[in-house]
């Protein structure tokens, strides 16, 4: 318990420029970093999440969706249409039955990844 106790703040006042050089020419542009944030916070909610989730297992419908979540379809439609305004589900339609499915792999290894390392603790 005594690791919890340890000061981990920096005591000093040297500046590494070279370190602070190399990071900011391969910093994103601020517009970008923006745009990340914004992409964490619709996976910031847990319905989505679900979501997602499902999307990850297999292509599914908005009443399938409902059924999976115990919710109602008019819920699901709301939160898809957040997810596919952050281009992270996409849909085709078959007759009047529109399937969703996640837009592409970055989708499923982002959200993967991410579940992988709440699974470490």
């Amino acid at each position: 318990m005594k690791d919890l106790d340890i000061n981990i703040n920096c005591d000093c006042d040297v500046i590494h420029a070279d370190i602070v050089d190399k990071v900011r020419l391969v910093m994103p542009e601020e517009d970008e970093l923006y745009d990340l944030s914004d992409f964490f916070k619709v996976l910031g909610d847990s319905t989505r999440a679900k979501i997602i989730w499902a999307l990850d297992e297999s292509e599914m419908c908005v009443c399938d969706i409902a059924v999976l979540l115990n919710m109602t379809k008019s819920a699901i439609s709301h939160q898809l249409k957040a997810l596919k305004a952050a281009n992270l589900v996409k849909y085709r339609k078959e007759g009047k039955v529109v399937f969703y499915s996640l837009t592409d792999d970055h989708v499923k290894e982002i959200f993967e990844k991410g579940l992988e390392h709440i699974r470490e603790k």
